[in-house]
Order: structure tokens, then C-alpha cells, then sequence
């Protein structure tokens, strides 16, 4: 479950927008290791990178000098954290791409939590529209995959069965020409 979500400019580790925390967890340490983290990263850092703290994962996403982190479980599955993360990065720049240069204060966009409640709920509900649709194409592909390795499989055996077919009868046809 995505617990915290934060936005900063890269550049100078600023605080764009952020989910409003929730206050029933004590997430003040990750909150402190995430801001921490803002302020070292640079434009030649890793543009995807997830970090272990306790139970929480931190997961962050670079995109157009922002970065876009969500403090989250050990036990979201990292495919939707960053799935997350893209669906997060492409709203925000999509609204506030020409701004981002021009941001003097912290949490000048704060007016982006309301989409980003949106979003997290919409990720924590796994029986929303969008997480079974999600949940489906994961199936799909692991079953294309599973076919594709039994057509393997299959095809090797044919081969392997082809050649000991050969080898059986040269040693059967030079059997024959000793005696």
C-alpha cells in the first residue's frame, strides 16, 4: 500500500506537491530519509531506484529534473509502485511541466494532493477497474510466456528425438557392413 507520496525538484532537492501524510502510522523517519534523499540527488542519478528501510520500500522515479516517490509496505509489489509512479509523473507534467523552473516556495503545487489521493486510493483499492485490468495482464503475459516455454520444450524433445533417431541407425547401418 502506497503510504506517502512526494514530489521535488532535483535540481535543489525542493518539495513540489505531497499526499497529506497519514497520521495514523509513524512514517516521520522514512518522511526525514526521503526528504534526506531529495536534497542528494543529482541529474546523473538513477532515473528508477528502490530503497529498503525497515518494512517500507522507498521507490522513486526520475522524470524531466522531478523526482516522484512514494513511501510504501514491503509487501506492495514493486511493478505497481512504479506503475504508480509513471501514472504520477505523467499527470504532474502534464499540469505543471512549463512551472517547474519557476517554483520559489515549497509545495507551491500542493493543489496536485487532490489527484494524488485519487491516485493512491485508486492503487490501494485491488478491486478497482484499473487494478484488475492490471492483474489481468500480468496473468496474460506470464500465460504467453508459459506457452512459449512448452513450445520450447516440445521443440527441443523433437529435435533431441530427431538425432537419436540418426544416431540409431548409424550404428545400426554400420553394424550391418562389419558383419
Amino acid at each position: 500500500m502506497v503510504l506517502v507520496t512526494l514530489v521535488a525538484r532535483v535540481t535543489d532537492g525542493l518539495p513540489l506537491s505531497a499526499s497529506i501524510d497519514n497520521k495514523e502510522q509513524n512514517l516521520q523517519v522514512y518522511h526525514n530519509q526521503a526528504k534526506s534523499l531529495f536534497r542528494k540527488l543529482s541529474p546523473s542519478s538513477p532515473s528508477r531506484c528502490t530503497l529498503e528501510s525497515g518494512p517500507m520500500l522507498i521507490h522513486y522515479q526520475i522524470e524531466q529534473g522531478v523526482c516522484f516517490l512514494i513511501i510504501c509496505s514491503g509487501s506492495f509489489s514493486k511493478k505497481l509502485a512504479f506503475n504508480y509512479l509513471a501514472e504520477l509523473s505523467q499527470d504532474f507534467l502534464e499540469s505543471y511541466s512549463s512551472q517547474i523552473d519557476q517554483a520559489h516556495r515549497p509545495y507551491m503545487f500542493i493543489e496536485f494532493e487532490t489527484r494524488i489521493g485519487k491516485l493512491m486510493r485508486m492503487y490501494t483499492d485491488s478491486r478497482s477497474p484499473k487494478q484488475l485490468n492490471k492483474i489481468n495482464n500480468d496473468l496474460a503475459d506470464v500465460q504467453r510466456i508459459m506457452v512459449q516455454n512448452i513450445e520450447d520444450v516440445i521443440q527441443r524433445g523433437e529435435q533431441l528425438s530427431g538425432k537419436n533417431n540418426s544416431v540409431v541407425g548409424s550404428i545400426y547401418s554400420n553394424f550391418h557392413n562389419i558383419n
